[in-house]
């Protein structure tokens, strides 16, 4: 069975350039450091990409750190790194939104600290919320029905696409 792709690997890395040159013009003229966390697996992988982007634009410390949950029973919510977010620029990255109820969890643990900003980023957004969180980065938004699931393939911490399966 072939795959629907809507993005090649050319094309995800593309739109990761410019989703990281996106942030950058947002943080120009900042100093206050960004902490990026990376939403489990995809998340992670882009998350890095953004990261190593950004390096040659943000003269700020950026650290990138994981975060873990189960995305059906958001219970515990585990970082790769505890940190203090306070004062702190955050970019909250995942590969794929749709209900907004990932991006929405994921605010959980900066809710007892007080970030100067949050935003939030995705490779691929769908357009079915039903939570009220909408990416502020997005690398390509598609319209598709609620049976369909986009899928971002990662191999080796490379994008190498995304397709509707």
């Amino acid at each position: 069975m072939s795959k629907n792709y809507i993005l090649d690997k050319h094309q995800a890395n593309s739109k990761l350039q410019r989703l990281a040159l996106e942030v950058a013009e947002n943080l120009e003229g900042e100093n206050t450091p960004l902490i990026i966390i990376g939403i489990r697996n995809s998340g992670m992988v882009i998350a890095e990409k953004i990261g190593s982007f950004l390096k040659d634009y943000l003269p700020m410390p950026t650290q990138i750190i994981s975060m873990s949950f189960d995305k059906h029973l958001p219970r515990e919510i585990e970082l790769g790194d505890m940190v203090d977010f306070n004062d702190k620029n955050i970019l909250i990255v995942d590969d794929v939104t749709n209900s907004g109820k990932t991006l929405l969890y994921a605010l959980k643990p900066l809710l007892n600290q007080h970030p100067k900003r949050i935003q939030t980023l995705v490779l691929v957004e769908r357009m079915h919320k039903l939570f009220p969180v909408k990416p502020d980065y997005v690398g390509l938004s598609v319209a598709t029905t609620l049976q369909d699931m986009i899928v971002v393939e990662v191999e080796h911490n490379e994008v190498k696409g995304a397709y509707i399966n």
